[in-house]
């Protein structure tokens, strides 16, 4: 189990799935599971992208 951030909340995760995963990097998570590993760049991008959908939601 691990706890990830994004956007100021943090949340509990599995990472069963991403075992070599370590504290700092990024991934994709979906229903609780560290899914995929993503770059720092990916990440960003996602979370604009999110930040935008919001916007409107």
């Amino acid at each position: 189990m691990a706890t990830a951030e994004i956007m100021g909340v943090h949340r509990q995760i599995s990472i069963v799935l991403v075992p070599e995963i370590q504290v700092g990097e990024y991934v994709m998570i979906h229903a609780g599971f560290a899914i995929n590993p993503i770059d720092e760049e990916a990440a960003k991008e996602t979370e604009e992208i999110l930040k935008e959908v919001l916007k409107y939601s």
